[in-house]
């Protein structure tokens, strides 16, 4: 039995909708503003919690280690080079 073509172009158009629709979401869920703004968030999020926290206290920790080693480095090369300091 062939369809109606009034049926076939309503099926169409319908379907053409719902791919429109389709697009427009996908299009709104992968939006580079979007995206940024949610990452923000997250990352506000995390760091305001406990464990954002102590993970925040101990990358600073980390640094100041690193960076007082390096300091003590440099002065203990200088001092070999330069000899005693008085």
């Amino acid at each position: 039995m062939p369809r109606d073509p009034r049926q076939i172009q309503l099926e169409i158009d319908a379907a053409r909708e719902s791919l429109a629709a389709t697009l427009d979401q996908l299009a709104h869920r992968s939006s580079p503003t979007r995206l940024k703004a949610q990452g923000q968030a997250a990352v506000v999020r995390f760091l305001q919690s406990p464990a954002g926290k102590a993970t925040m206290g101990a990358v600073g920790l980390f640094v100041t280690v690193v960076v007082v080693n390096s300091v003590r480095s440099r002065t203990r090369k200088r001092t070999a080079i330069g000899g005693r300091r008085h």
